[in-house]
């Protein structure tokens, strides 16, 4: 299957995208001063959560990254 130009710039924007939205939300969720990550010093069944979504997200963000850097690769090699 080939990919086009922009679909594939796309997929991989939206990889980076990800790894950097996700990124900055571990970071606030590790900083998290409401109580709602950590009660007494401990992870609350929130942070797990949010870890795991954070997680999934960071697997599926380099999966579709890497798509898009694939088409982004097989379109110079044709060109």
């Amino acid at each position: 299957m080939k990919l086009s130009r922009p679909v594939s710039w796309f997929l991989l924007a939206f990889g980076v995208w990800s790894w950097i939205i996700w990124i900055t939300f571990v970071k606030n969720l590790v900083k998290d001063g409401s109580g709602l990550a950590f009660e007494d010093g401990d992870p609350t069944a929130y942070f797990w959560v949010h870890l795991l979504l954070a997680i999934v997200s960071f697997v599926l963000g380099t999966v579709v990254g890497g798509i898009g850097l694939r088409g982004v690769r097989a379109l110079r090699r044709t060109s």
